[in-house]
């Protein structure tokens, strides 16, 4: 964490930024901050909708997870592919689901 700033981005979400064999991350601190905040709040703003879907669908809740990282991964999202799947397992988490990777045969 930066001396100037109260934001503490987890480990989970740094390792997207630290390339194999290192041990500090390709951006800024700044930079990595500023990402954080958008995933973190995408996560938070995500979990009415998913919540929703699911309970309007009746879709399972691995498939509106997927649903939601499809959308995340649209050509004009502004996360990159790696932010985006980090936040759809932030989206499982706040939510209480299994993350897609850890939910069984056919996971992402």
């Amino acid at each position: 964490m930066s001396g100037d700033s109260q934001i503490e981005v987890p480990p989970s979400f740094l390792a997207l930024y630290v390339a194999p064999g290192r041990s500090k991350p390709q951006v800024t601190w700044a930079t990595l901050a500023s990402r954080y905040e958008l995933c973190e709040d995408m996560a938070q703003m995500l979990t009415g909708h998913a919540q929703e879907m699911a309970f309007r669908t009746g879709l399972p809740e691995a498939d509106v997870l997927r649903r939601c990282l499809d959308g995340l991964q649209a050509d004009d999202s502004p996360v990159s592919r790696e932010e985006s799947e980090w936040v759809v397992r932030r989206l499982a988490e706040l939510v209480n689901w299994l993350p897609l990777d850890s939910d069984g045969p056919g996971a992402a």
